[in-house]
């Protein structure tokens, strides 16, 4: 329970952005040596909940930190879910959660990097390949949605990509992490 209560949390502001083709994108690639990104082929519950706690954590993701063992393995089973991670000589670094739909809608539910990453140039190189990845799959638009509490630079960055925001909207801001959080 958030000791503020709900109605004394902050504002943020949450963006949608979209492209509609991959001709939009602005690529930006990292040149840094032992990069590579990998598709996790094996659904597994503990990885993506790790992932989200150790990238989202900072940014206040909201919506799963709740979840329980069953609802984490239920979410990566999904066959309409892929999740791929960033290795930088062979640590994970960061990575993205993209789920694709059947009107071809493809979106990237979550995107990020491990703190000690920050700051390298790898927010670029990982939306590029987000977006380059869900193209490639047969996408005839990518989207996902950021906020205000997200990394300064992250509606930038997705700008700088080429995308665009198409919905704008003012909400009540998620609680921080719960003490009930574990990594």
């Amino acid at each position: 329970m958030d000791p503020l209560g709900p109605q004394e949390l902050p504002e943020k502001i949450t963006y949608r952005v979209e492209m509609t083709d991959l001709s939009q994108l602005r690529p930006k690639l990292a040149a840094q040596p032992g990069l590579r990104l990998e598709r996790a082929e094996i659904p597994c519950a503990e990885l993506n909940r790790f992932l989200h706690g150790a990238v989202g954590r900072r940014w206040r993701w909201g919506g799963r930190s709740d979840w329980d063992e069953e609802r984490w393995r239920s979410h990566v089973s999904r066959q309409n879910l892929e999740t791929w991670v960033l290795y930088v000589r062979g640590t994970p670094a960061g990575y993205f959660e993209l789920e694709r739909y059947p009107d071809g809608e493809a979106q990237i539910l979550l995107l990020g990097l491990l703190p000690q990453f920050i700051g390298q140039g790898l927010g670029g190189h990982l939306v590029t390949e987000a977006v380059r990845r869900a193209f490639a799959g047969g996408a005839t638009r990518v989207w996902l949605t950021t906020c205000s509490h997200d990394h300064p630079h992250a509606l930038k960055n997705y700008q700088a990509r080429g995308f665009r925001i198409v919905d704008r909207r003012r909400e009540r801001a998620n609680s921080p992490y719960s003490s009930r959080w574990e990594l």
